[in-house]
């Protein structure tokens, strides 16, 4: 799961993909952090991607980095814990402008169930469960 961060946290930007109905929906991300030996990401509560996560939490992220790209498909889940926001908070801090761990809106998800496929022209596939 480290490699799995490190590239993520190097890329900067990663792509989130979640489902509306039928309809698949990409949008930018870049936060990502390790608390407690799990992999999160944050959002705002009042987002459609939030809503879209709780109808359907299985997502894949995407990024690309100096030739390699990694998928990573798994379920989110919602850690409503006040640390797991503040650990979240403290890792980007400048999110702090929009976000506060008590402020009802911030949400924090881990990965549960993931696999994640580093992959290059130059090398085989990399897998990484977690």
């Amino acid at each position: 799961m480290k490699r799995v961060y490190e590239f993520l946290k190097t890329a900067g930007t990663y792509y989130l993909a979640t489902a509306e109905g039928d309809q698949p929906r990409v949008r930018p991300f870049g936060t990502v952090n390790l608390f407690e030996g799990k992999l999160y990401i944050q959002t705002g509560k009042v987002k459609p991607v939030a809503h879209q996560i709780a109808v359907n939490p299985k997502v894949e992220l995407c990024a690309f980095h100096n030739g390699e790209w990694i998928r990573v498909a798994g379920t989110l889940v919602e850690d409503d814990r006040v640390e797991a926001r503040k650990s979240m908070l403290d890792a980007y801090p400048d999110l702090r402008a929009m976000y506060n761990e008590n402020d009802g809106n911030t949400v924090v998800y881990y990965l549960k169930d993931a696999v994640a496929t580093i992959s290059a022209f130059s090398h085989a596939p990399e897998t990484i469960r977690f």
